[in-house]
């Protein structure tokens, strides 16, 4: 028994003839409540000083310290019976609990506190480059591509008409479907369209015609002028001049024929690069921009008040388009010299290309109507999973003059395609981009990209992808593939005007010119301009753009080839140097223009080729001359853009001002070129990185 106490004593602590009791004595620094463990020999010493005894004895019969001395062998068997019993039954309840637990399955939105349970993270599912490339190949299918064609095509879907607008409703449901969140632009914008007043062309007094083509944006007049050329130098003053469609917009060839002070314009589609019976008709623009040329630089809303205001790319001579029947009437009877080398291999019928005497009158009447339209953009978007707020845009132009196949349907079948592959992968094969992607569907793009740039001069700046030229060809891409943009594509002002990154795609033939703009837009047409493989084009046009699509949206970082940047500004640097008023220096960078000097920041890019910069998304916008206006010279790219701010327009006014012509100024240029050469420098800055880190190195 002496055995059995000492033992029992030692599980308390070594303290024979002591018991423990709990303490909540409430802890006056702040804690809520403080359990301790007394034992009974201190127990008499602090009842009197705390008064917790007094308010045990308060509760329990009184309290005798002295009771528990006297145990007897009784009462200790029984204390130690009781303790065990305890420690048995906590012991069955901590078993039978775990083996409760082990069968039962935790739900993931229920917390477990056992804080010894190993934390195990939640496996994320990633798909590898391999499987996405796969994945789009295999979903992105001719079947549904064909019945895109079907459901999208139209007879009649002009900007801001009810087929347009229809189109717009059936898009967008399209999104809903896929789970995309969508939303729309409206904008009220200014074009042209016939008047029912037809515009009409004279030659000698006789009228050779109407015709429903027009050419939106031309100045409404008649005039009634001389059409000759002499030699090879084109006189074109006072005169009205007859141009081939071709290589050039209409918007440009007009622009040259402006500057020429020319009076009127007409074009024709000549049998040498089109394939289009004699009595079809062309539509157009003659707008040097894009958008609506009455808010130039910003965006058309209704019943906002903005200053008078229209775009200087607008022309101030009328200008039409003709048949290729009524080209060949005129042609046919024009007088003087043969036309030279290079300008007579047209196939009017039965034609001469003479160029004219002062005999060939013409008048040339446009009555064109200026009126509002109201178009709709309309948008759907896939949110990113960490960069959201980065973004591609992928766009495709939904009005057309006629039919529009190739310019319009072929492109909006496309566009839902992806945005329904896209979104498949993302429901049920795991695909988590990291950055967002936007749809979108254009109006009023026949009008120079109007619905996009108005979209552009409302969410301007867009923060940029990067620059596009990636691997995802031979070595032969550019050669075999690609070409400058010009105004004809719907992506161009987003280069030009905001500094993003932009690709096009479009189909063209190897023989004569697609009859864009025509009528004669229609899927039987198209498929015999493609042999007949318009499906299988449409899906390889689709699987590139998804694929530079799920690669900028996938790659957790995003490179940039700077050395196209370093390889085109020196290659102008090249020709400035070259002239004959330029004399260089032996300082890298400077050159000497009749003893002014100027600076040009050579070379701010590093030679070194691909890099991957924390300020690539500065590059494309630090490339827009900001000494310029919008309404003045909307395409403010200094590489890409057009007006006299960029460097192609520098190294044509040293040959001006070599050659002596009335147009060049030695002042204007010295000005020009110091702006472009801050331009440069910015660009150069934003190169550099955060200003701290600079040091001085450019």
């Amino acid at each position: 028994m002496d055995q059995a106490r000492t033992t029992i004593s030692k599980i308390f602590n070594g303290e024979p003839r002591s018991y423990t009791r709990f303490n909540l004595t409430q802890n006056m620094e702040g804690d809520n409540s403080q359990v301790e463990m007394k034992l009974s020999s201190d127990m008499d010493e602090e009842v009197e000083a705390n008064g917790v005894g007094e308010t045990i004895n308060q509760h329990n019969r009184p309290y005798h310290p002295s009771k528990l001395n006297q145990r007897s062998p009784k009462t200790v068997c029984g204390f130690v019976i009781g303790i065990l019993f305890l420690f048995i039954i906590g012991y069955l309840i901590g078993y039978l609990s775990n083996r409760s637990t082990e069968k039962t399955e935790i739900k993931p939105d229920c917390p477990v506190s056992n804080e010894f349970a190993p934390v195990v993270a939640e496996p994320v599912y990633s798909l590898d480059w391999s499987d996405l490339k796969a994945l789009l190949k295999k979903k992105l299918t001719t079947a549904n591509i064909n019945s895109n064609l079907k459901e999208f095509s139209s007879t009649s879907h002009q900007a801001g008409s009810t087929g347009d607008e229809a189109l717009a409703n059936k898009i967008i449901g399209k999104f809903k479907t896929f789970g995309m969140s969508t939303w729309t632009d409206e904008h009220y914008v200014k074009i042209h369209e016939p008047s029912s007043s037809n515009n009409r062309v004279q030659f000698r007094g006789n009228d050779v015609g109407t015709t429903e083509g027009y050419l939106a944006y031309s100045a409404v007049k008649t005039v009634q002028d001389f059409r000759r050329l002499q030699e090879l130098n084109v006189d074109v003053n006072g005169r009205v001049v007859l141009v081939r469609a071709g290589l050039l917009s209409f918007a440009e060839k007009v622009a040259n024929a402006g500057r020429l002070n020319a009076s009127a314009v007409l074009i024709y589609p000549d049998p040498v690069n089109y394939s289009i019976r004699e009595n079809t008709a062309l539509f157009g623009h003659v707008h040097l921009g894009t958008g609506d040329p009455y808010t130039p630089g910003f965006p058309s809303f209704n019943h906002t008040q903005f200053p008078p205001a229209q775009s200087s790319g607008l022309p101030s001579i009328p200008a039409q388009t003709i048949t290729i029947g009524q080209a060949a009437e005129i042609m046919s009877k024009l007088g003087g010299r043969p036309s030279p080398d290079g300008w007579s291999d047209g196939m009017l019928r039965n034609t001469v290309y003479n160029l004219g005497d002062d005999g060939d009158t013409i008048t040339v009447e446009v009555n064109n109507d200026l009126v509002q339209k109201k178009i709709h953009n309309v948008f759907g978007v896939i949110k990113g999973y960490t960069d959201a707020d980065r973004y591609m845009v992928i766009g495709a132009q939904r009005d057309a003059w006629g039919p529009g196949f190739a310019r319009s349907t072929v492109g909006t079948s496309l566009l839902v395609e992806l945005a329904r592959t896209i979104t498949d992968m993302i429901k049920n094969d795991g695909f988590k981009p990291k950055r967002s992607i936007i749809f979108a569907s254009w109006s009023a793009g026949e009008f120079g990209s109007v619905g996009a740039t108005e979209w552009l001069e409302v969410s301007s700046p867009v923060d940029a992808t990067k620059s596009l030229h990636e691997q995802f060809a031979g070595s032969n891409w550019e050669k075999s593939v690609m070409e400058p943009m010009g105004l004809s594509h719907s992506v161009y002002p987003f280069q030009t005007f905001s500094g993003i990154p932009s690709l096009s795609f479009r189909f063209t033939s190897t023989s004569k010119s697609y009859p864009y703009g025509t009528i004669e837009d229609t899927e039987q047409n198209l498929e015999r301009y493609t042999s007949y493989n318009t499906l299988k084009l449409a899906k390889t046009s689709g699987e590139v753009v998804g694929l530079v699509t799920l690669r900028l949206v996938h790659d957790h970082l995003l490179k940039m080839n700077v050395a196209k940047y370093t390889g085109v500004i020196r290659n102008y640097v090249s020709q400035i140097s070259r002239a004959a008023f330029l004399q260089l220096l032996q300082c890298s960078g400077f050159y000497q223009l009749r003893g002014h000097t100027i600076v040009l920041p050579l070379p701010f890019f590093q030679p070194s080729g691909t890099v991957i910069l924390k300020t690539w998304s500065n590059v494309e916008g630090s490339l827009l001359s900001p000494y310029v206006s919008p309404r003045q010279s909307l395409f403010r790219h200094i590489l890409l853009g057009s007006g006299s701010h960029t460097l192609a327009a520098l190294v044509d006014h040293l040959e001006a001002i070599k050659g002596g012509l009335e147009s060049a100024d030695i002042d204007q240029f010295k000005n020009q070129f110091a702006l472009a050469t801050w331009t440069i420098q910015g660009c150069a800055n934003a190169l550099a990185g955060e200003v701290w880190d600079m040091d001085n190195e450019i």
